[in-house]
């Protein structure tokens, strides 16, 4: 949790939308808030005033994972916050199952089949998505996801095996995806009603994330790239085990640094907040001072991602926080790694251990 949290400013305070219904934060932009059965317990979503081609209706930012609950929840507000129109589109910052999962159902009008509309969404992320729901779930679980841990200091056989069967975890949550999807890019201009809202790409928590930014407005949807409470997690997965996404995170921050004091900071995860620049500061020492761990606990004796996990995470893990803390601990010292300052071996046991280059 961020223990800097005083130094935002939550401009709606407590005051948060009930699950089902809406809350408009600036004129025609509004926040709806749906449940997630995981420790991160919420995500926000996001309905935007909207017209194309002369059609007046809503475009839906992000989707909430696909369960009874949340389609429920869909439906009233289809039913009562749309004052009759029709949702126009659906973008999708980026694949997670909470982002992405009702993207298909939302594109087909939901239970009632009320439209039929395309998704826009990142090559990248579309991709990425259609591969998980396919059934490859090696980011969140199964064999490889399970090898990938193993090689990296995870040994206990009750966390491998809960590990090896939640090889259907993406596909429970994002059951299908829409066949076409229309593509945006880094730097797009996306109007939506009365607004223009910029494509700002951003990389490290998933492969090409895309927040929208409204510079006239002074208003950022930010999805996962910049949260005000919790530090964004950019983890190494099994697809891409030598990959460096800490470095694209932190490099893809500054895309941010530069929007007014006053931006209106609307975040998947927590409340909407004024303060960007001063997350970005807290967010950049956060991982300063973990990689100074990293690099110190690497200094007394070789670790395995699985050693740095107590050393970042002070707290007791279930199996699902445990595959995001194994993946952040791995970050840090690939980052370390591939900039010299770690050098890594496979010992006889087969486990990845690093030490100082």
């Amino acid at each position: 949790m961020n223990a800097l949290e005083h130094q935002l400013d939550y401009v709606f305070a407590d005051a948060l939308p009930e699950p089902g219904s809406v809350k408009e934060v600036a004129s025609g932009v509004f926040w709806l808030r749906m449940p997630l059965p995981f420790a991160l317990d919420h995500i926000n979503l996001w309905l935007l005033a909207d017209e194309i081609d002369g059609v007046k209706g809503w475009t839906v930012v992000d989707c909430g994972i696909s369960n009874d609950t949340i389609r429920a929840n869909w439906e009233r507000v289809f039913d009562s916050a749309l004052d009759g129109l029709p949702v126009l589109r659906v973008i999708v910052t980026h694949c997670h199952p909470d982002h992405l999962g009702l993207a298909d159902w939302i594109c087909a009008g939901g239970d009632k089949h009320r439209w039929k509309v395309r998704l826009w969404m990142s090559l990248g992320e579309y991709a990425m998505g259609r591969v998980m729901a396919a059934g490859d779930g090696s980011n969140a679980g199964g064999e490889r996801a399970a090898a990938h841990f193993a090689a990296h200091g995870l040994t206990d056989e009750a966390s491998l095996d809960a590990l090896r069967k939640r090889d259907s975890y993406y596909p429970t949550l994002v059951p299908s995806m829409p066949a076409e999807y229309r593509r945006i890019r880094d730097g797009d201009v996306i109007r939506v009603g009365a607004r223009d809202w910029e494509v700002v790409s951003g990389y490290g928590h998933s492969p090409e994330h895309s927040a929208l930014h409204c510079a006239a407005d002074k208003l950022l949807i930010s999805g996962d790239m910049v949260l005000p409470r919790i530090s964004t997690n950019v983890s190494v997965f099994a697809v891409e085990p030598e990959g460096n996404p800490l470095a694209l995170y932190l490099e893809s921050l500054g895309r941010y640094e530069t929007m007014p004091a006053d931006t209106l900071a609307l975040p998947s995860h927590g409340k909407p907040f004024r303060g960007v620049g001063t997350r970005i500061g807290q967010l950049r020492e956060h991982h300063r001072a973990r990689l100074a761990e990293v690099r110190d606990a690497c200094a007394e004796k070789p670790c395995s991602a699985a050693d740095i996990v107590p050393i970042m995470f002070k707290r007791k893990l279930d199996i699902h926080q445990m595959t995001f803390a194994l993946g952040e601990a791995l970050a840090h010292l690939n980052l370390l790694w591939l900039d010299g300052t770690l050098k890594r071996q496979t010992g006889d046991d087969g486990v990845i251990r690093f030490t100082p280059a």
